[in-house]
């Protein structure tokens, strides 16, 4: 069983993943979109959950 906050995590990492994928919004903005305070915050969260960050996930993204 996944406890309510990591669920909701997941959600707003795989949001943020589809932004990065198919937007070129900031990531202050993206961060405002999927609900984490900050881009700080957001950097932090998804490093932690996807191993990069968001600005180096984008480049690799885009270079496919």
């Amino acid at each position: 069983m996944v406890a309510p906050g990591q669920w909701l995590l997941a959600q707003r990492i795989a949001r943020t993943r589809a932004l990065l994928e198919e937007t070129d919004l900031s990531v202050e903005t993206i961060a405002l979109k999927v609900g984490l305070s900050s881009a700080t915050n957001l950097r932090r969260r998804f490093r932690a959950a996807v191993r990069t960050t968001p600005s180096a996930y984008r480049r690799a993204y885009q270079g496919r």
